[in-house]
């Protein structure tokens, strides 16, 4: 499977922004359609709104922008006229104005509506922003009572009335709701708190940006990196092990590759520089492009073993360190680095060529590895038996190439001396642990003493293994790994030949191929029916309610029975919607009932927008137990890319034919908790709406105090 680009068509992610504006200063918002002037109705509300007014979200929608249903009898017709002068002008406003909640609850509130253009400069839609205030008027309420108290000369503790004005305003702060709430309500800081807030987004579809110093993963220019690093990581593997057993302490030998080691250092140190800046795809198949999300994603994944592995360990040479095999073994770290190949195997395995090479690469690297040790067995018997000792593989190595060594001790020294040059020494190692781990060896170059002889065994059973797994069933080791990569490459071709044989125009072609690869993306090409349909539907149904739970918790399924509950959970499934694409079109049967998991999407009408939907709205219309044939009145449309899970409505009728004792509340709690309704007709109802008068709302009487 090649490497996933992730999910990066242009997205409109106006309402995502605009939630994270207001996380931090106060949440409290709705967006209106500024396109219809009769009422500009409102077409998204933040929760925050819904918990300050009392109003759920299906009450909110729909209704005007102005929030005529929040006015009650001490609001002020001046400010009321402004702000529907305001809305009318396409203007920005902002004012103190007292409203009402649905309790009747009094508070004030600071209104800031704010007008917000498309790319053609067009006003499409009203951010009204509302901010609590009352604590603050309620403080401004006191103080003023007692400057105007010191003002007449009054003592605060000699005048019974003052005392009782003050304690009557504290009363007042109580009985708003707003005290006992102090605590409940945890302000979060960001930087929007302490600087100027950033310009409002425009409402337009917009490609993903990025800093130009951040590295895309997928690039060609990253690509050739990796495999550059992938060479310097094989460097390692080969001289490392080299310099440890064969140098050792030969210093004149060390500093003929300290150049080339310097050079790997730096490029394993820029290389996690590199890994700094660049994209990477998240679970969700989303590519994060923003820098703090990928510095945390390194610094928790590969960070430490990147870092172990750069170490430069050369500069020791620079502080005059003399035992240099110390050195050598230090730098075994590095290969740590070979687990890095490991990650990006999947990138390397798409071809079948480059998974042969690497295959030979390691078996050719693990033969080197044992030429090491081969060697290390050989020098280690020589130095520790007696003068006369010439029975290891290395003397009779010696002896042919007539390079005896000398006998330890002869020339004053702790090792004996003399004997074949290194690069012979090493060929003849290689050539061995080639000759067993291929075969049984020729008996030129054999083990003579017991651990030269255990070693041999060791490499011959390594080597049996190694050309019975990689070389005698490398097809199926292919065929195992890469069933599911397989699998891709296979859907992808009938595809695109599909695609080919029916001529169809680009555009369609592209919106077919981003479809596939990102639910492909999701799912990993598993057809979750197909897999559970051999299961039992005792357990089926468990696997399913866990699956969905998340639409069986909304408030319609609540008085369900448990045995209702499993039935529904097998009509449920879960789509994708990428941005442009239509999940609706006006005029279609409605086939099921919609609940957004993540992302937004847009309810438009003859290109006005009604509804901006989020996560957790519910789409979908009122039911009824005879009129089964819904008709769209309204397009819904992705403006990201969107998870949604749907209840196929053939299968929920038929489930509520089989509770009708549930089928009544299921038909009137569905309504309630609709954030848009669907069903041909509801646009009257709407308009209704929009020019019904306010709210009457009755304000419960207060004391005198």
């Amino acid at each position: 499977m090649p490497v996933m680009k992730g999910l990066l068509a242009p997205q409109n992610t106006f309402l995502d922004t605009i939630a994270t504006r207001f996380d931090g200063t106060h949440s409290n918002f709705i967006l209106a359609n500024a396109q219809v002037s009769k009422g500009f109705p409102i077409v998204y509300c933040s929760d925050g709104f819904c918990e300050l007014s009392g109003f759920s979200r299906a009450e909110v929608m729909q209704k005007s922008c102005a929030c005529k249903f929040l006015y009650g009898p001490e609001t002020s017709q001046s400010i009321i006229v402004a702000v529907d002068d305001a809305l009318e002008e396409r203007k920005e406003f902002k004012d103190e104005i007292m409203f009402y909640s649905k309790t009747a609850v009094l508070f004030w509130c600071l209104l800031d509506i704010v007008p917000i253009k498309n790319e053609k400069g067009d006003v499409v839609l009203f951010l009204a922003s509302f901010k609590d205030i009352t604590d603050i008027k309620a403080k401004k309420s006191i103080q003023e009572d007692k400057k105007e108290e010191r003002r007449r000369g009054r003592i605060k503790t000699a005048s019974p009335f003052g005392s009782a004005r003050v304690r009557g305003g504290a009363v007042l702060y109580h009985v708003s709701g707003h005290l006992h709430n102090r605590e409940k309500r945890k302000l979060k800081l960001n930087k929007n708190v302490f600087g100027e807030p950033p310009a409002l987004p425009e409402y337009k579809v917009a490609d993903a940006k990025k800093s130009k110093f951040i590295l895309l993963h997928y690039s060609t220019c990253k690509a050739g990196w990796d495999w550059l690093i992938l060479l310097a990581t094989f460097y390692v593997a080969v001289t490392v092990p080299y310099n440890v057993c064969f140098i050792g302490d030969h210093d004149d030998l060390t500093r003929s590759t300290t150049v080339s080691d310097i050079a790997v250092e730096i490029l394993f140190i820029l290389d996690m520089v590199f890994n700094f800046r660049t994209t990477y795809v998240s679970k969700s198949g989303q590519v994060i492009f923003d820098g703090r999300q990928i510095c945390f994603h390194y610094l928790t994944t590969w960070f430490v073993i990147d870092l172990v592995a750069a170490l430069p360990f050369d500069l020791l040479y620079a502080f005059k360190v003399s035992v240099v095999s110390v050195v050598h073994l230090l730098k075994t770290v590095r290969l740590l680095r070979l687990l890095r190949l490991l990650q990006k195997m999947d990138r390397y395995s798409q071809h079948s060529t480059v998974v042969l090479t690497l295959l030979m690469s390691m078996f050719a690297l693990l033969a080197h590895w044992m030429a090491c040790i081969w060697y290390i067995i050989g020098k280690m018997e020589m130095e520790a038996n007696a003068y006369n000792w010439d029975i290891g593989w290395l003397h009779e190595l010696a002896k042919r190439l007539e390079s005896p060594y000398f006998a330890i001790g002869s020339l004053n020294t702790s090792s004996g001396v003399g004997g074949p040059p290194i690069r012979s020494v090493y060929v003849a190692s290689l050539y061995f642990t080639l000759s067993s781990l291929t075969s049984v060896g020729f008996g030129n170059v054999s083990a003579n003493t017991d651990a030269e002889k255990i070693f041999s065994i060791c490499v011959m059973l390594v080597g049996a293994l190694m050309h019975a797994l990689v070389f005698g069933n490398v097809t199926a080791i292919i065929q195992r790994m890469y069933s599911r990569w397989s699998q891709y490459h296979t859907r992808t071709k009938d595809l695109k030949d599909f695609i080919r044989v029916h001529h169809l125009p680009h555009g369609l072609k592209q919106r077919m191929l981003e479809y596939f690869q990102t639910t492909w993306s999701v799912n990993n090409g598993i057809d979750c029916n197909e897999l559970l349909k051999d299961f039992p539907d005792e357990l089926r149904s468990d696997i399913t309610m866990h699956l969905n739970k998340e639409i069986l918790e909304l408030s319609p399924f609540a008085s369900a029975s448990r045995g209702c509950l499993r039935s529904l959970s097998l009509h449920i499934k879960t789509t994708f919607c990428a941005p442009g694409e239509y999940l609706l079109r006006e005029g279609d049967a409605l086939q099921a009932v919609f609940l957004v998991c993540s992302g937004s999407m847009e309810v438009l009408k003859d290109g006005s927008v009604l509804a901006i939907l989020g996560k957790g709205d519910l789409i979908g219309a009122n039911l009824s137990l005879d009129e089964r044939v819904i008709k769209t009145n309204a397009d819904v449309k992705a403006l990201t890319y969107c998870d949604l899970q749907c209840i196929n409505l053939k299968g929920l009728y038929e489930v509520l034919d089989l509770y009708p004792e549930y089928s009544r509340h299921f038909v009137r709690d569905i309504q309630q908790d609709l954030t848009y309704n669907l069903r041909e007709g509801q646009e009257t109802h709407v308009k209704a709406r929009l020019s019904a008068p306010a709210l009457d709302v009755q304000v419960r009487p207060l004391k005198d105090f």
